[in-house]
């Protein structure tokens, strides 16, 4: 299977003197093409940072980073950014959008930079993303008129805007109620189906349970995984019930 993210013995370090520490401390991970991953550790482990290395959205002291063959620690911060626009989505815990446009405006917005001759295409395409996520009714609302969930839902058109290879999400359950949360899982694991590799940090069992790899972190360090048949939508409490126990093993 294609490796599409390689990660080779990344230091990320903070602080300086006395004060230094690695938060990614000889880091080795890779990740393949169409794989379901996640992340989990005690605050502090180095989960975020390990996902904003591998994405090239921070650099790294020593070490490391390929993506889709390209060693992307090594280019050039314009083609590091169409990397980015163009071959990776982006979910965070609290989507980042602008209060002055409405649903729809925003979730546009990166794909129109640069790009305005396509703005119907680029319309009709984030209009089916929408119709998909659940949130065709909303595309005149404003950000405060929406719910958590449907933001989020928001958050992932938004991601999938121009195909990416692999979708990161940061914690993307964590301000969601249960029900949206499962909402949103459902989404991922959608979009995973369809070919597209996803990477979720997270700290709730259940999140990780869906996937099929997790890394569990400590100190910069990755101190295990746990491999998981692919979900088929049967025996959630089992799989919890392996992530759970994983943590309490490791000590997480």
């Amino acid at each position: 299977m294609k490796k599409i993210i390689i990660g080779d013995h990344i230091v990320k370090s903070f602080g300086e003197g006395d004060e230094k520490r690695n938060v990614l401390d000889e880091v080795s991970v890779e990740i393949n093409e169409g794989e379901f991953v996640a992340v989990m550790g005690p605050s502090g482990s180095g989960k975020s940072t390990l996902m904003f290395a591998l994405s090239g959205t921070d650099d790294v002291n020593s070490g490391k980073v390929v993506f889709d063959s390209r060693e992307i620690s090594a280019v050039g911060e314009n083609e590091l950014a169409d990397i980015r626009r163009t071959k990776m989505g982006f979910v965070f815990q609290q989507p980042t959008m602008l209060k002055n446009l409405n649903i729809l405006d925003n979730i546009i917005l990166p794909s129109m930079r640069g790009n305005r001759k396509n703005a119907v295409k680029i319309t009709e395409k984030a209009r089916a993303l929408m119709k998909r996520t659940g949130i065709a009714e909303l595309e005149k609302r404003n950000i405060t008129q929406v719910s958590g969930g449907q933001l989020q839902r928001a958050g992932i058109c938004r991601a999938l805007m121009n195909s990416p290879q692999i979708i990161f999400g940061d914690e993307p359950t964590g301000a969601l109620n249960s029900k949206s949360a499962q909402e949103i899982m459902d989404i991922f694991f959608e979009i995973n189906a369809d070919g597209t590799a996803v990477m979720l940090v997270t700290h709730d069992a259940k999140v990780a349970a869906r996937t099929e790899r997790i890394m569990f972190m400590r100190d910069g360090k990755i101190v295990s995984e746990l491999k998981l048949p692919k979900f088929d939508g049967t025996d959630m409490d089992g799989r919890v019930e392996k992530v759970t126990v994983k943590m309490w093993e490791i000590g997480i």
